[in-house]
């Protein structure tokens, strides 16, 4: 685990002036190494969001099986919420757990899935790309809704996409990832771009609208009872 990137102890305006100056540090250029593994991350809440559980699946990638990937190992970790919920700083209240699960690893990926935000985010640090930066490691954010800008009606069939703009700033994408089902967005985070981000979700689309690394960190964190 690379070293600190900042301590969590900070109130919502300083954590919102830390987001603008650690969106200055992502890398937005492809600078990942060839994929051999692929992480999935989801974050949820227990005991009335006093409890954070994060949990980190990793896959190995095979082009010749995918999207049908092999689990490598998998990790849920729970710690004590440090922060409430504040829109726009919910990466300062997930990613403390989420960094306790990928400390539980003994498999670095290659490549970070997230169920959250990437650059789509008012000041371009959403979860994934926060997460990113602690781990100096690409990462993709997959969210199942839109916090921040604006975009075109998407295609109804799968494989269907628009940009995702804020501004004249494109920030991400809007992904039909199942035909007639509501679509995804998809939004690099660090060290990838739109386009690479959006080829590695689409490769890793099952029958399902989840991207397997993500679906599959979401089935593991709704195990309540799950203790690894």
């Amino acid at each position: 685990m690379p070293a600190a990137l900042h301590e969590w102890n900070l109130s919502a305006q300083e954590a919102r002036a830390l987001q603008t100056q650690l969106a200055k540090q992502l890398v937005h250029t492809d600078r990942i190494d060839p994929v051999g593994y692929i992480a999935g991350v989801d974050i949820g809440f227990e005991e009335n969001g006093e409890i954070t559980r994060a949990a980190v699946v990793v896959l190995k990638w095979d082009t010749a099986t995918a999207p049908n990937l092999s689990v490598v190992e998998q990790r849920v970790h729970r710690e004590p919420t440090r922060m409430p919920y504040i829109p726009g700083l919910l990466s300062f209240r997930e990613i403390p757990a989420a960094l306790g699960a990928f400390e539980k690893l003994s498999v670095r990926p290659d490549l970070v899935m997230v169920d959250g935000q990437g650059i789509a985010h008012p000041r371009r640090l959403g979860v994934a790309a926060h997460l990113g930066l602690w781990l100096d490691l690409p990462t993709i954010g997959i969210a199942k809704s839109r916090l921040y800008g604006k975009h075109a009606e998407v295609g109804e069939q799968r494989g269907d996409w628009v940009p995702l703009y804020a501004g004249n700033e494109t920030i991400g994408a809007v992904l039909r990832s199942r035909s007639n089902v509501k679509p995804v967005f998809v939004s690099p985070g660090h060290r990838i771009t739109l386009e690479t981000s959006l080829a590695w979700v689409r490769r890793c689309l099952g029958g399902t609208k989840l991207p397997e690394p993500t679906r599959l960190a979401d089935r593991l964190a709704s195990r309540r009872d799950q203790r690894k």
